[in-house]
């Protein structure tokens, strides 16, 4: 729903929200007891990347207090997934947690099912992993045609790269400055993470590359006035300047170290130009850098900088970094949880480390009458993950396309791309989300309305959030409905209290809080809090659930708690819990004859 929509006959959901980035909460209403609660979740989860295989990740593992209690109640479990790797190649299973039957086998495509009455619900996450049979850079392009209602009215095209199980890949040699936030917001935990990631990060450099380092706060602080080359003892040194310089105080000033950054790269030939940017603040100047950055590029070197670009929190603005990435050819990652920040920084790292083919060009989609695509500047592929992809068009789209591009060597790489319509791949819900971020980048940066209603349409049309829509929930209570239209539907205040039905029709609309990311926070910048400062607190709910978590089974000897009383209470016949209810009641008894003659009867005989 629209944020400017109606909001009439709404209620806030103020126990509904996000613990952290990864857990969200949402209370539901009371229940009779004996009811059976159905619920169904979907999401939408990125496939992870490494050592040539895609694997996916689901929890699968129930903890004992939200396992049911009781024998009677069947214990199933069901598993089914389907991979449309959406490649003619054969799919290799490489990892399988669970017991899966193969079902269906296709040239690039396969499923599996896992259907099984258990005897004890599942204690291990499920997990599966597949790599596609390929030695060298391949890939190939769907098309599928617009919706029937689509707003966009253009047909889309996904084009994906993969980089192949070829061990000996030449990569890219790399020139690479590190710039890197210092400011009073990163003190603690945050600078000393930092600190960690980086000399990692030096420490995986070839002797062949080069770097140089750039603390930033309100002032620039310089390891070296130009790169050097990263031999060991160099490596070194930068590590013991890193333990001494990063001390987080000051403000933040993003352009002077960049246009820095900028200049000590502009003499680099034969390797790739990179400029690596961590920060978690935001900036009042932040469409000017853009401005200045995209000067930048356009150069007369064959190979122009590269900007990756990596944001820690809440308070930096996402899509400031998200469009600098684009611009730079480059690409963004981000941490808002700020226990991740180490791992994250490493992983973008890898990827921006071993480049096996940049200047990527598909000179061919020039012929169409229109064309969009997103990013709108392709980024380079990785050895670390595949390259993908997609936009819009109109037109007659070609046969065949030729990929260029330049290998590592500098020599020139052409590929001819297979094309084919996309049967079962919803490519439009397949890349929703990375449409919504960079068209909201977009918006962003040009401030430009007709590209923000672009991106609250595809949202309402996909389900995906976005900064201009809200996510709502629908009460609708079927039999509370019927009720109400009966004759006793008028429903009676008792001792003075109102109705619990919000309306008539037996429904009501529930707003979530804001679940997109903002556009950062200067005035949380400029006073220097913390990421982790801005945490939210704890709905009560969820706060009891995860005391309940830790604590449960911790008290009574460890031997008892709720779960554990309701498992040995339902192994009860009926004649013990008769005697159970009675002594319980006798010593309520007891307690309350105690209290009168403790406080009410104290001092009389």
């Amino acid at each position: 729903m629209s944020e400017n929509n109606e909001k009439e006959n709404a209620i806030g959901a103020k126990q509904a929200g996000f613990i952290k980035p990864n857990i969200f909460t949402l209370n539901i209403p009371e229940i009779d007891g004996g009811s059976n609660l159905s619920i169904k979740i979907s999401w939408s989860q990125k496939l992870l990347y490494g050592n040539d295989q895609f694997s996916l990740i689901v929890p699968f593992a129930f903890p004992a207090f939200v396992k049911p209690a009781g024998k009677r109640i069947p214990k199933r479990e069901k598993i089914q997934i389907n991979v449309n790797a959406g490649v003619g190649s054969e799919l290799l299973c490489q990892t399988i947690s669970h017991p899966l039957k193969e079902v269906r086998r296709y040239a690039g495509s396969i499923s599996f099912l896992y259907d099984s009455q258990v005897l004890e619900w599942s204690n291990i996450d499920f997990h599966f992993s597949y790599s596609v049979s390929s030695s060298h850079i391949n890939g190939g392009i769907l098309l599928e045609s617009a919706p029937l209602h689509d707003f966009n009215e253009r047909d889309m095209f996904y084009m994906y790269l993969y980089p192949g199980n070829l061990q000996s890949s030449k990569v890219f040699k790399k020139d690479i400055v590190f710039v890197v936030d210092i400011s009073g917001s990163m003190q603690g935990k945050l600078i000393d993470d930092i600190k960690t990631a980086l000399s990692a990060a030096l420490s995986k450099l070839d002797p062949d590359d080069s770097f140089s380092i750039i603390a930033f706060n309100g002032e620039s602080y310089l390891f070296s006035t130009s790169v050097e080359l990263a031999s060991q003892e160099t490596v070194e040194r930068a590590i013991e300047w890193i333990k001494m310089n990063f001390v987080a105080e000051g403000a933040t000033n993003i352009l002077h170290p960049l246009n820095k950054a900028i200049e000590m790269l502009s003499g680099v030939r034969r390797s790739i130009p990179m400029i690596f940017l961590v920060t978690d603040g935001s900036v009042e100047d932040e469409r000017h850098i853009c401005d200045i950055m995209k000067e930048h590029m356009i150069n007369k070197d064959s190979i122009c900088p590269r900007i990756y670009t990596f944001g820690i929190g809440p308070f930096c603005n996402h899509y400031f970094l998200s469009m600098l990435a684009a611009i730079g050819r480059g690409q963004y990652d981000a941490a808002l949880d700020v226990d991740l920040v180490t791992p994250r920084i490493l992983k973008l790292f890898d990827k921006a480390s071993s480049i096996i083919l940049a200047n990527i060009t598909i000179d061919m989609l020039n012929d169409l009458d229109e064309v969009e695509v997103c990013p709108f500047q392709i980024p380079d592929l990785s050895s670390e993950g595949p390259l993908m992809f997609c936009g819009r068009y109109k037109g007659a789209f070609p046969e065949k396309l030729t990929v260029k591009g330049i290998l590592a060597d500098f020599s020139n790489f052409t590929m001819v791309l297979e094309i084919r319509n996309a049967k079962d791949i919803p490519i439009q819900r397949v890349f929703a989300k990375q449409q919504i971020e960079h068209l909201t980048s977009q918006a962003w940066v040009s401030q430009n309305k007709q590209i923000e209603d672009k991106v609250a349409k595809l949202s309402l049309e996909t389900g995906f959030m976005s900064e201009y829509t809200r996510m709502v929930l629908l009460e609708n209570d079927e039999l509370l409905k019927k009720v109400n239209q009966s004759d006793g539907a008028k429903e009676v205040s008792k001792k003075g209290h109102p109705p619990k039905v919000t309306n008539v029709q037996g429904q009501r609309t529930i707003r979530l809080p804001k679940l997109s990311i903002g556009f950062g926070n200067l005035s949380a910048t400029v006073e220097n809090i913390s990421p982790g400062a801005g945490e939210t607190k704890l709905p009560e709910a969820a706060e009891q659930l995860m005391k309940a978590a830790q604590y449960c089974c911790s008290s009574l000897c460890d031997q008892c708690c709720c779960a554990c009383c309701i498992n040995v209470c339902t192994r009860l016949n009926n004649q013990c819990l008769t005697a159970l209810t009675q002594l319980c009641i006798g010593l309520g008894c007891l307690g309350c004859l105690s209290c009168c003659s403790e406080l009410c009867c104290h001092g009389n005989e």
